[in-house]
């Protein structure tokens, strides 16, 4: 399983290189717990729209934002709101309940990645009521 952790923080910098972002320093330096075998890494690129923002949810995985275009509302239950804006990044647990995932502008875009750490098979997010 480290390996999967080390190919993860190869995606993350290949990514950033790939933007023509040079790496200065540890954006997030966290370390994880051991890993299950069944473990994937799924990137994605997320656009929000001005205003729009998902409803309460699940990941149960580890997963990072980074990012890219305007500012965003982040919070997970427990925590205060943070709002981020390019170069920012934002990290939850397995355990988190995602509260808010906003743009925080009505008028412009916002635009972030997200590396998530997950089991094999298991739904990317999961509705919370």
């Amino acid at each position: 399983m480290k390996q999967l952790c080390r190919i993860a923080a190869a995606v993350i910098l290949f990514g950033f290189s790939s933007l023509g972002m040079a790496a200065e320093g540890p954006l997030l330096n966290l370390p994880l717990s051991e890993l299950p075998e069944n473990q994937e890494i799924l990137v994605l690129e997320i656009d929000l729209a001005p205003g729009q923002e998902s409803q309460p949810h699940r990941h149960y995985g580890h997963v990072f934002v980074y990012v890219l275009e305007g500012t965003i509302n982040m919070q997970v239950a427990g925590a205060d709101k943070v709002t981020l804006s390019p170069g920012d990044t934002f990290y939850e647990n397995p355990d988190d309940v995602h509260m808010v995932s906003q743009n925080a502008s009505d008028t412009e875009t916002a635009k972030f990645l997200v590396y998530i750490i997950k089991t094999i098979g298991r739904p990317v997010s999961t509705p919370v009521q």
